[in-house]
């Protein structure tokens, strides 16, 4: 099999501007925050991200990175919004495409099994269609014949398009060279739809491991990520801090605290930026352990 091991800023060198970027994870939970803080120094702008939005969408939104957003959310999960968030939706400096999460995750799960879009009641006579005239509506066909059903005779449904990505990534417990991988937290949501609706597809992850190894490291039903959703895998521990990556580590409330209160001030966000942000990843976490010490 092949090895599929690289470097989070190889993995970065692959997203530029305008594409799609797909970012896995839930909220403040397991998102690929290595790679956001990598592209924080990149020459990249105008890209559409689509996301169960956490942190990672606030800095990537507060760096000028971004020009539309399609999410359900973007929550901290115990902080109820992104405070870098807040700011750009009130001055109005990115697009936004809302939906519920079931009609975020039809349209990943359309885009992965390659049709245009997938049909629900959901979103029906709600602000998802006042608010996106572009979003459609489609008649059900089976209104005779075999299939039919008298209840469903003249339905009319939602049509979730598809969310086609040029890229995504996740972040996972443990992957192997070959690029399977394994969710060992309780909250293993949605991201084989993300790699599965992307052309390109990257995995970080707290540890990697030699190919075939995973069962020594988990339960296999753990394992959602097949290697054919996989091209390039990269060691990264720590690499979703502050976010949740149960049972490596849980989320560094404290220090998300911190990342909040500062992003609503200014200067202090400056410092924050300058403190934590500005060098590489090795210099973010020797940062973070300093901070801590300080506490």
């Amino acid at each position: 099999m092949a090895d599929k091991q690289t470097t989070v800023s190889a993995m970065a060198d692959e997203i530029t501007s305008g594409m799609t970027l797909g970012i896995g994870g839930w909220g403040s939970r397991r998102k690929p925050m290595a790679l956001v803080r990598e592209l924080l120094h990149r020459d990249v702008t105008d890209l559409t991200l689509v996301s169960y939005g956490g942190p990672d969408v606030g800095l990537l939104v507060d760096a000028g990175k971004v020009a539309k957003v399609i999410c359900g959310f973007v929550t901290l999960d115990s902080i109820a919004l992104d405070p870098l968030w807040r700011a750009a939706r009130q001055a109005g400096t990115v697009e936004l495409t809302e939906v519920d999460e079931g009609l975020f995750y039809l349209g990943l799960q359309a885009a992965a099994w390659r049709v245009p879009f997938l049909p629900a009641r959901a979103g029906l006579g709600s602000a998802v269609q006042s608010e996106t005239p572009a979003f459609k509506t489609v008649a059900n066909p089976y209104v005779d014949g075999p299939f039919a059903d008298p209840e469903d005779a003249g339905a009319e449904l939602f049509a979730m398009p598809a969310l086609r990505l040029d890229v995504a990534a996740i972040h996972v417990n443990v992957a192997d060279t070959a690029g399977s991988a394994m969710v060992l937290g309780p909250d293993a949501h949605f991201d084989d739809l993300f790699l599965g609706a992307a052309t390109r597809r990257f995995v970080t992850a707290e540890q990697v491991v030699p190919a075939g190894t995973l069962a020594d490291h988990g339960p296999l039903e753990r394992a959602m990520i097949h290697r054919l959703l996989t091209d390039k895998v990269a060691e990264t521990p720590g690499g979703a801090h502050f976010t949740a990556n149960p049972p490596d580590a849980q989320r560094d409330e404290a220090f998300q605290k911190h990342y909040a209160a500062s992003a609503k001030d200014p200067e202090t966000w400056a410092a924050f930026k300058e403190r934590f942000l500005a060098g590489d990843e090795a210099a973010y976490q020797s940062a973070v352990e300093t901070w801590r010490s300080e506490q």
